[in-house]
Formats: structure tokens, sequence, C-alpha cells
């Protein structure tokens, strides 16, 4: 089969840990009010319309809970 393009193996698992647990986390501070905002200000210079759902899916990852859940940490009452 021919190659489609892609040749660094698996760099959206590169992304994922960088956003997700490396220096990209460090600038998104998961857990603490704002944070789903945060990934996706600083998402969107490299994903456009498509980080809000990519951070959605980082978030519940990172914290456990959806954005917008009652659950989370930084919602407001």
């Amino acid at each position: 089969m021919a190659s489609r393009g892609r040749s660094r193996g698996n760099g959206a698992g590169a992304l994922k840990r960088y956003w997700g647990q490396g220096q990209g986390a460090a600038k998104i501070r998961w857990n603490t009010p704002g944070d789903f905002t945060r990934c996706t200000r600083q998402l969107h210079k490299y994903l456009g319309s498509r980080a809000k759902g990519y951070c959605a899916r980082l978030h519940r990852e990172r914290t456990g809970v959806w954005p917008g859940d009652r659950r989370n940490v930084g919602r407001r009452r």
C-alpha cells in the first residue's frame, strides 16, 4: 500500500501527549477554571474549527468530565 504522506510515524500521538501531558498541558493548566477556553485558544491557530472538538476530548481524558458538565471545576453556577 502506498504511503499517504505520513513520514514521521505517530504525529497524532505526539500531539496528544504534548497538549495532554507535556509543555502544552502546562500552558492549558488542566482541571482549573478556564482550561477548555485556554485549550481552544491555543489550538485554534493549528486546528481551526476542529479545536473545540479536540479540546473537548482532551478535557474529558484529563479531567474525567466533559466541558460544560455540572461537575466541571470551572463551571459557573
